[in-house]
């Protein structure tokens, strides 16, 4: 199992082969492909906030929604601020403009609801989209640094367990592109947080780098988490490129900075 690029695609986009397999849901994570933005938003820029032309976030809403099978008016989102604020979201959340700002603030969104798209940010944070086929219930999660050392990712299985009933060993779990421990470069302050959180199961996805540097792996912690949370192995599908070594494909706000649009990933139950 894996998250491939379906590169051939008019909007090239990734999804998750255990995910698909599931069935009863539609979901992807776009790249910055095929969409109608110019530059230096070019072309498949997601970002509502960005500054890039409405009309063309527009377009590449419906674009990437269509490519994945969702529905691009029952798009749901949040302003995400990178804690571990997980909302439940219901119906009465649709209806807000794509390029109109959310009005709440979470990096986690949940829902039993069908016909929600739930949809989180990325420009080199992870994102997380999770799926109980059996309970019926899906998630999407933006986990920077920040939320991976607030356990954002395995918080979000737990809301799963106590508002729908889901059982950890049914979830799937489909984490996307993003920067790599090949690329993302700190100081200790993330690998000191990642340990107080995690303790010695993050230390295998840290290592030095120089006198006083660290690269550290987050979707390896992640996953770990997600492990250690109750998930099986097998229903933990990954993707294992790099938004900082790819960007051709991805946008990377450490390499490209503010001047970027932004990516998307997104789980609908049907």
């Amino acid at each position: 199992m894996s998250v491939i690029l379906n590169a051939t695609h008019p909007v090239p986009h990734l999804s998750s082969t255990l995910l698909t397999e599931a069935g009863g849901i539609a979901h992807g994570f776009s790249t910055r492909l095929g969409g109608v933005s110019c530059a230096p938003f070019d072309s498949l820029d997601l970002g509502y906030n960005r500054g890039d032309d409405p009309a063309h976030v527009a377009e590449n809403y419906r674009r990437f929604c269509a490519a994945i099978g969702a529905d691009h008016t029952r798009v749901v989102k949040s302003r995400q601020i990178h804690t571990d604020n997980i909302r439940v979201v219901t119906e009465a959340d649709v209806g807000v403009g794509l390029c109109e700002p959310a009005p709440y603030e979470a990096d986690g969104l949940v829902t039993n609801v069908p016909g929600l798209c739930l949809t989180v940010f990325t420009a080199d944070c992870v994102s997380v989209l999770l799926c109980d086929p059996v309970a019926r219930c899906v998630a999407a999660v933006h986990s920077g640094w920040r939320s991976t050392a607030m356990a954002i990712v395995p918080k979000t299985v737990q809301v799963m367990a106590d508002r729908f009933g889901c059982r950890r060993g049914d979830i799937l779990a489909a984490i996307g592109p993003a920067i790599g421990g090949c690329c993302f470069q700190t100081r200790n302050e993330v690998p000191d947080a990642m340990l107080e959180t995690y303790g010695l199961m993050a230390a295998p996805f840290i290592r030095p780098d120089g006198a006083d540097h660290f690269r550290v792996d987050l979707r390896g912690i992640i996953a770990q988490s997600l492990r250690h949370a109750g998930l099986s192995p097998h229903h933990i599908d990954g993707s294992d490129h790099c938004t900082a070594c790819r960007p051709d494909l991805y946008w990377s706000h450490r390499l490209i900075g503010n001047a970027r649009g932004s990516m998307a990933a997104m789980i609908q139950l049907l």
